[in-house]
């Protein structure tokens, strides 16, 4: 009986077996990590934001409280009329309300609960923030813990994402390259596919990086004329919004479902869609880069490959130049003698 490992039927179903699961650790598995980590992050920072009081909401309350009580004194302490003194004593009052209030901005007040800032969709956006390092800044931890888990989250989460940025940016760069390749050889059905009978000719394709620019190009738009449609914005804004957050600069001065007023489920499902959509394009920005860099490297080897042939044909008619000039000279010292 034949032993050999290929012809084991159950050594090739193990075989088999290892290289499925590679693949799907290494590409569709570190896609699934990536979507796991943002949802685990998101029920984690729900519960310890949302248990927490939000004691800057109290802070202000106490505040617009107290203005109106000082308001009201003001009124009653001048039973006389006097305009310029009871201007001048409630902007006084008014001044130091408007001071907190600026301060408690500064700090990510923006007069919601905790409960309508962490729902799961804002929490799952913000988790993305993290460790895509976009930072839109619209939602932030006010709790020490948050604040803690916050940290140790972004440690722990940018590895995972630039594992999905390289593998992610591979097999799309490998599939996009696929179909153009396929659509190149379609289109040039004329040209040999053998320069003889031992094997196929191996010809170097790659994938333009004007085709790059117009895969990107074509993503902005999609997401420009997608969130114009829902938030309202004009196409500039929704441009700037897209390629921001592609760029990973995520201002967080327009972000989906939270900057305006909007029904709690249209704006949990805006927030999903765009963490579909950021993630989405953080993988075509990779396979973009991908590309682009294959075909750099191509286009400087062929750089050098033509520096190198001018060269040497320049050498070449250098150095006939030259034989022919001591010819010329030989053949005249001899007519001359």
């Amino acid at each position: 009986m034949d032993r050999r490992p290929g012809s084991d039927p159950r050594e090739k179903i193990k075989d088999c077996f290892r290289k499925f699961i590679a693949f799907m650790f290494t590409q569709v598995g570190v896609g699934a990590l990536v979507v796991c980590y943002a949802i685990l992050g998101a029920v984690s920072f729900m519960h310890i934001e949302k248990d927490n009081p939000d004691s800057q909401l109290e802070d202000v309350k106490r505040w617009r409280l107290k203005c109106a009580e000082n308001l009201w004194n003001v009124t009653v302490s001048m039973n006389v009329f006097n305009e310029t003194a009871f201007i001048h004593k409630a902007n006084e009052v008014l001044m130091i309300f408007q001071s907190n209030i600026t301060s408690a901005i500064h700090l990510g007040y923006n007069g919601r609960s905790a409960e309508d800032i962490w729902s799961f969709p804002a929490a799952l956006m913000y988790s993305l923030s993290v460790f895509t390092m976009i930072g839109y800044g619209n939602v932030v931890p006010k709790t020490v813990w948050g604040k803690i888990v916050t940290i140790a989250y972004a440690c722990f989460g940018i590895p995972i994402y630039i594992l999905y940025f390289c593998n992610m940016g591979k097999v799309l760069a490998q599939s996009f390259k696929w179909l153009y390749i396929t659509a190149h050889e379609c289109s040039r059905r004329d040209d040999t596919l053998f320069e003889d009978a031992e094997g196929p000719a191996k010809k170097k394709i790659t994938v333009p990086s004007t085709a790059c620019l117009w895969v990107i190009s074509f993503y902005i738009v999609t997401g420009t004329i997608m969130f114009g449609a829902w938030e309202k914005w004009n196409y500039l804004d929704s441009t700037y919004f897209c390629v921001i957050s592609l760029c990973k600069i995520g201002f967080g001065d327009f972000v989906p479902g939270a900057n305006i007023a909007d029904s709690a489920g249209g704006s949990h499902l805006k927030l999903v869609i765009n963490f579909i959509y950021v993630l989405l394009g953080m993988g075509l920005v990779a396979m973009c880069y991908n590309l682009m860099c294959e075909d750099v490297r191509v286009k400087v080897r062929e750089l050098k490959e033509d520096l190198k042939n001018c060269l040497d044909d320049i050498t070449l008619k250098i150095t006939v130049c030259m034989n022919d000039t001591k010819y010329y000279h030989h053949k005249q010292n001899r007519q001359i003698k």
